[in-house]
């Protein structure tokens, strides 16, 4: 059987080859950015919008790829159109670029070095697992925040999706003692809500969508895709700084992300959020994104996690 394909550095090679060097920049320092895309029947999505924030965090980062969005878009629609074949018609690939700063000369963690260094560039899909979505979205997410804070932007800028995550892994960690299911929720060193470690968190107070201020977190995809949607229905969306309270107070809560696209959130440290039920204006919401992509975004979640049930 033929074997799917990854972009690394240029090339095309088998998955089985593809490997980075333990020098690597991204390995030593953590120096990465990403992005992912999805596919809805095995076309990808947005993805020149994704590919267009990858490059604006290549640029924030300073790293040159040597390449144009253009070919970089060019270049994944044929990986996808590859691998596609090799996985069930039913399923839906994701698709993940990220890029490193480079392999270091020799073994070096000094972040500081100016060596000149060539960026790490990889592009790679995988088959969508929706069954690790599924249940939260028939009954919604418990989120939880723990002690761990957001990296302020202080630091770094949100608006760059990077892979240096060990806040969220501590996070997770913590949230896991709380509720093995359960979803971190960081709040930031002032204690307003920002994001998950894969999603942008929104809130419904009396009819309005509500959104964190993307100061602090990502603008993410599918949270532009939900501004756009909720303004075709009448449905006003703002950014303003939520705290904890606002949540436990708000009508209705959902995460949005490229891989399940909404998914709604029920409860946050033990507390119902509303009536503890999902909510009408998140099923507008998905409803109206359902038929933008032609397929029941949820139920296509709800069936591919059965049917891979059933194959185990």
């Amino acid at each position: 059987m033929s074997e799917s394909l990854v972009f690394l550095n240029g090339q095309l090679v088998p998955a089985s080859q593809a490997h980075i060097a333990i020098f690597d920049a991204g390995i030593v320092l953590g120096a990465t950015v990403t992005d992912m895309t999805r596919t809805f029947r095995q076309q990808p999505y947005r993805l020149g919008e994704h590919v267009a924030r990858l490059f604006r965090s290549l640029k924030y980062t300073r790293m040159d790829i040597g390449m144009s969005q253009e070919e970089l878009v060019r270049i994944s629609a044929d990986l996808v159109a590859h691998n596609a074949k090799l996985v069930d018609p039913l399923d839906e690939l994701g698709l993940v670029h990220f890029v490193t700063a480079g392999e270091f000369a020799a073994y070096a963690g000094s972040a500081g070095r100016a060596a000149r260094m060539k960026p790490t560039v990889c592009a790679h899909t995988f088959p969508m697992p929706f069954e690790f979505w599924s249940e939260k979205m028939a009954k919604g997410a418990h989120v939880v925040t723990p002690a761990i804070r957001h990296v302020p932007p202080q630091c770094y800028d949100p608006k760059m999706k990077y892979r240096s995550r060990m806040h969220y892994y501590l996070a997770d960690k913590e949230t896991q003692l709380v509720d093995p299911d359960g979803v971190s929720l960081l709040l930031d060193l002032q204690g307003n809500v920002t994001e998950t470690s894969g999603a942008n968190f929104l809130i419904v107070e009396r009819g309005t969508i509500v959104s964190p201020t993307t100061v602090n977190t990502l603008p993410g995809v599918s949270r532009s895709v939900v501004m756009s949607i909720a303004a075709k229905l009448g449905i006003p969306f703002m950014e303003k700084d939520i705290q904890v309270h606002s949540v436990m107070n708000a009508d209705e809560a959902f995460l949005a992300s490229t891989p399940f696209c909404l998914c709604p959130a029920t409860k946050i440290n033990g507390v119902a959020i509303g009536d503890g039920q999902i909510g009408p204006i998140y099923r507008r919401i998905l409803d109206a994104w359902s038929a933008e992509v032609g397929l029941a975004i949820d139920q296509q979640v709800f069936d591919s996690a059965r049917r891979r049930t059933a194959s185990i």
